[in-house]
């Protein structure tokens, strides 16, 4: 066999990997695409409203990452559990996806109510008009108190759309997201620019579409699930106790418990680099917005590989796979993981130019954050292989590796580097971004090493 068939797979293969990655793509790449729109609706009202939503959005993305991260724990399990066919099991994970969700739920809403203000406040350091900074302040206030409403249904979505996904139901989670984002769409054009007889609610009202639309699609995720109960076994009875058994709660604590950790404090640090960055200049905000819009955008392929290395990965090995095909598997599905960021990353390039003339902004702003684009496209293609060996690791319980491989970088090199760089040697933007993101390639070394290993290859429900 030569080298480059050894990362091809079949007909079957590709078959099958569709069939558990084209639903997620479907599902994340519409919700990207209404949230670009979504964000180009907000940056028409104006920079300074711009930047105050994506404050915002920064800080809430290490509050739903923290929820990933507590669905995930146990979804390692979910997984396994459906690839030996015990129903019991997966119902006592979701009843702990459940409570841990809701619990993070109560903690983040408190926090962000005690301390929204200074949280956002620390973004707005770089030079620029005092009032530019207050009036950003003011707009991320407005839209952070709306979307607090939201946190206990996306909560609670998580856990029925992880557990779904993890025993192969991938349609449902995609039908309840394609219609929470036109939901969304089409409420912030009605109550963000005030049409039909609605008030003009600006950014206050994109936060309420939003919160809307995660509501209707926990109504039809979740209804879909208890309704079909017959073929989600697990679901009868799950509310009836929060009985969860102690071996199983202390095996899912041990394994989960790095997981939720590690999205904490990797979403923290992200938010940290953010905030370094920042010190640039106020014009980086919305800059770095833009261009996470696009990438985010691109990224949707091989983000949605990684969860179906993820599943797959756990169904092989709670079925009790043999390692050579797992390994062979494995390969082959980091293989299209990686492609897709090559390919998405070119596209990145060719549309750089053109995306930022879509926002209300200043010419300087659109110039930066094409810029910005550039470099996060180049290192798209390591940014899926790594994210492809986070989940293989993660797979197999090896959480506490995946700690040390994902956060613990972030803590230990990422974000002092950033700091010292922009505090210390004053770096502008471009050569901070771009020293920064290039970190990744450590990460694929330490990742390839890893998976060669072989530590990961372990059946947990045995």
């Amino acid at each position: 066999m030569s080298t480059l068939q050894r990362y091809i797979g079949d007909r079957g293969f590709y078959r099958h990997v569709l069939g558990v990655a084209v639903p997620i793509i479907i599902q994340n790449g519409i919700t990207n695409f209404v949230s670009m729109l979504d964000n180009i609706m907000v940056g028409q009202v104006g920079t300074m409203p711009m930047s105050g939503v994506s404050i915002v959005n920064n800080l809430l993305f290490v509050f739903n990452l923290c929820v990933f991260g507590a669905s995930s724990g146990a979804g390692i399990f979910t997984a396994q559990f459906y690839g030996s066919r015990d129903q019991e099991g997966m119902r006592h994970t979701f009843r702990f996806k459940v409570l841990s969700c809701l619990l993070i739920t109560v903690a983040g809403c408190l926090i962000f109510l005690a301390g929204g203000a200074p949280l956002i406040g620390l973004y707005l350091t770089g030079e620029g008009d005092a009032a530019d900074a207050a009036a950003v302040l003011s707009y991320g206030l407005d839209y952070l108190h709306v979307m607090l409403w939201g946190l206990p249904a996306f909560a609670m979505t998580n856990a029925y759309s992880s557990t779904l996904r993890e025993t192969g139901k991938t349609t449902v989670p995609m039908m309840g997201g394609v219609a929470a984002v036109f939901v969304n769409l089409c409420l912030n054009y009605v109550l963000i620019f005030g049409h039909f007889g609605a008030p003009a609610m600006g950014v206050r009202g994109a936060a309420l579409a939003t919160v809307i639309s995660r509501y209707a699609e926990l109504a039809i995720v979740a209804g879909w699930t208890h309704a079909h109960h017959e073929e989600n076994a697990y679901i009868r009875g799950v509310y009836r106790s929060a009985y969860i058994p102690g071996s199983l709660f202390r095996r899912v604590v041990v394994k989960g418990m790095p997981l939720l950790v590690n999205e904490f404090l990797w979403s923290t640090g992200m938010a940290v680099m953010t905030q370094c960055y920042s010190t640039c200049g106020l014009n980086v905000v919305p800059a770095m917005n833009i261009s996470s819009t696009l990438y985010n955008l691109g990224s949707v392929v091989f983000l949605a590989m990684g969860n179906a290395v993820g599943i797959i990965m756990g169904q092989m090995l709670g079925a009790g796979q043999p390692e050579p095909q797992v390994r062979d598997t494995n390969r082959k599905l980091i293989a299209v993981s990686v492609t897709s960021g090559l390919v998405f990353g070119c596209l990145m390039v060719l549309v750089c130019g053109a995306f930022p003339r879509l926002y209300n902004t200043t010419d300087d702003v659109r110039q930066l954050a094409s810029q910005l684009i550039v470099i996060s496209a180049v290192m798209m293609p390591f940014n899926s292989y790594t994210n492809a060996t986070y989940f293989t690791l993660r797979s197999g319980g090896q959480t506490m590796v995946t700690f040390l491989f994902d956060s613990c970088f972030v803590w230990v090199c990422c974000v002092p580097l950033a700091m010292f760089l922009s505090r210390f040697v004053g770096l502008s933007i471009l050569p901070l971004y771009a020293v920064c993101q290039a970190m990744d390639l450590i990460k694929c070394a330490i990742g390839s090493f890893m998976l060669r290993q072989g530590k990961w290859i372990q059946n947990l429900t045995t």
